[in-house]
Parts: C-alpha cells; structure tokens; sequence
C-alpha cells in the first residue's frame, strides 16, 4: 500500500475537482424520481465544496451566521437532503480521510490558486465588478475542520449515515456500490469512475439553473447516470485503461501530458495498450511515477463495511444546529421539515410506525 502523509484535509487545499473524462465519458440523463428506493454513496466534500461555490449573494459573499461564520454548506445540506429524502432517495455521506502521498503538490498548487482567488473577489467587490466578483468568489472556497465537523452533526441529525473513509471518499463510496451496499455513487469528480464505481450520478445535490459559460443563458440542471461497464465497452477499453487515459490527461496526483487532450489520450491507449507500451513506443515522456499513482485508484484502503442504517430525523438536535447556533429561521427551518413530514404521511400513511419516525 502507498504511504499516506497527514495533509490538512479538511481545508480546501484538498477540494477535489478530479479528472476531465466528459469528452470521452457518456452520461444519460435521469430524474430524481427515478432513483427513489436507492441507496446513493455521496461524495462528501465534493458536495460540499459545490455548496460553498455556488450559495453565495450576487457579489459571492457565502451566507453566513450573526458570527460571521459561513452556513453555505449547512444551508445546502439541510435543504437538498429534504428534497432528496421527499423524492425517496435514500443518501449516505463518505467523508475522506488521510490523502495519499502524492496529492501534497496538488495540495500546495490548490492552496494558491484559493488565496489568489480571494484577494481577486476583494478587488472585484471593492470595484464594483459584481459578476468578476462572484466568479473568483467561487474559486475561493474554504473548507475548515469545524466546517466538516458541523456538516456531519447536521447529516446524522437527519438520519442520514455518515461514513469516515481511510483515505479518499469516493474509493469507499465505489466499494460499498460495488459490494451493493449502494447502487451508486454520486460526486462531480470522474475519479469515481476510477475507483471502479459501477454507477456514478453526477448533479444529484445541484438543483435549479446553471449560468452557462461565455453567456447570459442558463440551463436547467439534472441529475445524470454513468454506467462505468457500459462506457468501458463502448470505449473498448478496461477500466486500467481508462486509469491510464486519465493519468496521461492529468489526475489529482500528477499534471497532464502537454498536449494530449482526452480523444488523443483515448487514441493512443487503444494503439499501445497501456502507459508502458506508449512510453515504449513513442516519445511521450512520463516524469512522473505514473505505476504509483496507477496503484492509488487499483488498490486504494477499503473499509470492512455493514449494511448502511438511517434513524429518525431529529428535529430538536437540527433546530439547535441550524437556529440556535447558525441563526437560521426557527419557522422556516420547522416548515421544512413539516413539508417532508406530510409527504411521508401522504405516501406511506399516518399511524405511528409510518411516520418520519419509521420512516427508514
């Protein structure tokens, strides 16, 4: 097993934005309605980094408490869970642990790009660029260990499991899909793919429109499902192949080859068969460890994993995360929860053993 250096995970210096495989990858669009009655493994500081991002004001302020402290991803977590529980869909949250090794570069790299970003979404508030504002706002999340800490006492106030991989989340969520302790996946980050999740939903926490690149339009967001062996027969490929595909386009753990894009990547896998026989008969050069970081996402820490189990929503311990410490409103925050409730009523029925409470 590689070695795993004790990185300060819980800031965003570890924000995972993965692999590009989209011009390669294909993706069917689904709706929440169709995943009811499954269990989804979700990337948790994916998902949380993507509430940090696109919760803001206008000018990319986070929400944020009477404290100055931000609610982004409370706020994102409490609403979209409720959504996702109303749609029957039942979530779990994978949370990382210890990252390997070889992400301390892409650690330092991630670490200036954030402090860089902030001190552009200060000059663009301070001139008036609302737009040029938000967009570095963006790239300028946070994530802090009290942060993470709050975020799991608000997943388990709900019900929802939280698990504690040993190294990378969504390693585990693809284990526990794999294992059918889960049907899918879900994360932004095509590493997923990597780790052999056999079903990944993208878009499952984002909801609503999306600001289209370069344009005023917009368009509607929509959970999307990629069937990992479906993809790998089209592509003709194993899923060691596409490891290598990703490692010549550029992984978390190491930049991507100059000039080879993912159809060039795709094109000379299926020509040389792997890393070694590219290297052998080209003149690509690799001067990165290419077979270690092979070996992350082939042999990555697995958990000894049981059955998932939610419990009952606990309203006290949510209204006193959300409205005593966070200052949330007490009313809208109960209205929510009431909302979920007669809906459960409505589907499963009124006594006492189907309601919230039996709901899991």
């Amino acid at each position: 097993m590689l070695g795993l250096i004790e990185l300060p995970q819980h800031d965003s210096e570890v924000e995972k934005l993965g692999t590009k495989l989209g011009d390669i990858i294909k993706a069917d669009a689904m709706s929440l309605g169709q995943l009811g009655g499954r269990i989804i493994a979700i990337d948790a500081y994916n998902t949380l980094y993507a509430f940090l991002s696109t919760i803001r004001q206008p000018d990319g302020t986070p929400l944020m408490d009477k404290k100055g402290r931000v609610t982004s991803h409370l706020s994102g977590l409490f609403y979209r869970n409720l959504n996702l529980l109303e749609s029957g869909v039942r979530p779990l949250y994978v949370f990382d642990g210890t990252a390997p090794v070889l992400k301390a570069a892409e650690v330092q790299r991630r670490r200036q790009v954030r402090d860089a970003a902030f001190e552009a979404w200060q000059q663009a508030k301070e001139e008036g660029r609302i737009e040029d504002a938000r967009k570095a706002a963006q790239a300028s999340s946070k994530l802090t260990s009290e942060m993470v800490d709050e975020s799991k006492r608000v997943i388990s106030a709900l019900g929802i499991p939280v698990v504690q991989a040993p190294s990378e989340g969504e390693a585990v969520a693809a284990q526990m899909a794999r294992e059918g302790l889960a049907w899918a996946g879900a994360s932004q980050d095509n590493d997923s793919l990597l780790y052999n999740c056999p079903r990944m939903i993208r878009n499952l926490t984002i909801s609503g429109r999306r600001r289209m690149a370069r344009s005023n339009a917009y368009k509607t967001i929509e959970p999307e499902l990629i069937d990992l062996d479906l993809n790998l027969k089209l592509l003709g490929i194993t899923r060691e192949q596409l490891i290598d595909i990703a490692i010549l386009v550029g992984t978390d753990y190491n930049p991507g080859v100059k000039g080879i894009g993912q159809r060039t990547a795709l094109k000379l896998v299926l020509k040389h068969g792997s890393l070694e026989g590219i290297v052998a008969e080209t003149d690509t050069k690799l001067d990165f460890p290419f077979q270690e970081i092979r070996n992350i996402f082939l042999n990555p820490p697995k958990l000894n994993l049981e059955a998932p189990k939610w419990s009952v929503l606990e309203e006290e311990q949510v209204i006193k995360i959300l409205c005593d410490e966070h200052d949330f409103s007490v009313d809208r925050v109960k209205g929510s929860i009431k909302k979920l409730q007669d809906h459960i009523d409505e589907t499963v029925g009124t006594s006492e053993q189907e309601s919230l409470t039996g709901y899991f």
